[in-house]
């Protein structure tokens, strides 16, 4: 029996690994999009919070793109606005994770501390530790409450007739060459 059970984990990891991965390189585009829009709004004049929203929106909408027609392209996908909107939400959250790990660190240890609130702390604390938790759950989130369950045709159940040849349609007829006559043995 759990020889059986082996190439089914065996199979699930590989399929987790495929996600994994495929979230980190649609993560990666997103935030090069977002640190590459942020810098030319910047330098063009906008104001900094204003450039950051304007970033942040088309960074997550190339996120949600990337996720949902390659990430996750094998589940569901029932309603594309509903699927946005919770996905957005979704990473409102993952950013609001990011956020008090940096105010932990910052205000609540820094408190002790006074090396918390260096910038090195703050970088540790807000881009390492507050980004991987954030992207932890973001990864979850969207798996399971964003893009739904795989959809795997469903394998006929045992106890179900398959259909038979008389439930399916008749096939074409089709041109058969014709053949020689048998041959007579000669005595």
């Amino acid at each position: 029996m759990p020889a059986a059970i082996l190439p089914a984990l065996r199979a699930r990891f590989g399929a987790l690994v495929r996600e994994l991965s495929k979230f980190g390189i649609v993560g990666s585009t997103a935030f090069a999009v977002d640190l590459t829009i942020f810098n030319v709004l910047l330098q063009s004049g906008s104001e900094s919070l204003t450039a950051k929203t304007i970033s942040t929106v088309i960074a997550t909408t190339v996120a949600f793109l990337g996720n949902r027609f390659w990430t996750w392209r094998h589940r569901g996908h029932a309603n594309m606005a509903r699927q946005y909107v919770t996905f957005f939400l979704l990473n409102a959250v993952g950013l609001v994770i990011g956020l008090s790990c940096l105010a932990i660190s910052h205000y609540g240890l820094g408190l002790i501390w006074p090396e918390f609130q260096s910038p090195l702390a703050d970088n540790i604390s807000g881009q390492l530790v507050g980004t991987a938790v954030g992207t932890l759950f973001r990864f979850w989130s969207y798996r399971r409450f964003v893009f739904g369950e795989v959809v795997v045709p469903d394998p006929i159940e045992p106890g179900i007739p398959a259909p038979s040849h008389r439930d399916a349609p008749a096939p074409a007829p089709q041109s058969v060459p014709p053949t020689a006559p048998p041959a007579v043995p000669r005595m």
